[in-house]
C-alpha cells in the first residue's frame, strides 16, 4: 500500500499589494485634505428673549459706541489707557456692595473696545461681569 504524502504549504498572505493600495488611499486623502485652520466657520449668535430685568442698584453701566466712546453709568469718559479706565471704574463702583459691570457694547463695536472693559473690569477687582442685549424684531 502506497502512502500518499501531501505537501501542505503554509498559507500565506502577499502583504505588498496591500501597502500599496494602502500607500494610494493615503496620498488621495493628502491630497484632498483642506488644511485650512479657519476654512470656513459658520457662526449663528443666540438671541436672548427674556423679559428686561428692573435696574439693580449695584450695577455700573458701561456703553461702548460704534466710534469707540465710552460712558461709565451714562457720564462720557475719554479712554487713554485701561489702568485709568479701571481707576474710573473703581470710581463708580465705590459703596456699591458687589458692583456688578454692566456692558452695552454697540453691535458693531469693535471687539477690542469690549476686551478693554473687560480688561479693566478685572483690573478694578470687580470679577462680575453681564453683557446686556436686545430682543430680535419680530
Amino acid at each position: 500500500m502506497k502512502s500518499r504524502s501531501r505537501w501542505k504549504e503554509d498559507p500565506e498572505i502577499n502583504l505588498i499589494p496591500l501597502i500599496d493600495v494602502l500607500l494610494v488611499i493615503l496620498i488621495f486623502l493628502m491630497v484632498t485634505t483642506t488644511y485650512s485652520k479657519y476654512a470656513e466657520l459658520q457662526i449663528n449668535l443666540p438671541t436672548a428673549e427674556a423679559d428686561k430685568q428692573a435696574e439693580r442698584p449695584n450695577e455700573i453701566n458701561i456703553s461702548v459706541s460704534v466710534g469707540g466712546q465710552y460712558t461709565i453709568n451714562r457720564k462720557p469718559v475719554t479712554f487713554t489707557t485701561v489702568n485709568a479706565f479701571a481707576e474710573a471704574m473703581k470710581q463708580a463702583g465705590t459703596g456699591l456692595k458687589d458692583p456688578i459691570v454692566v456692558i452695552n457694547a454697540d453691535a458693531t463695536a469693535s471687539h477690542q473696545s469690549v476686551i478693554h472693559v473687560m480688561e479693566a473690569a478685572r483690573l478694578a477687582g470687580l470679577s462680575q461681569v453681564s453683557f446686556s442685549t436686545q430682543s430680535p424684531a419680530r
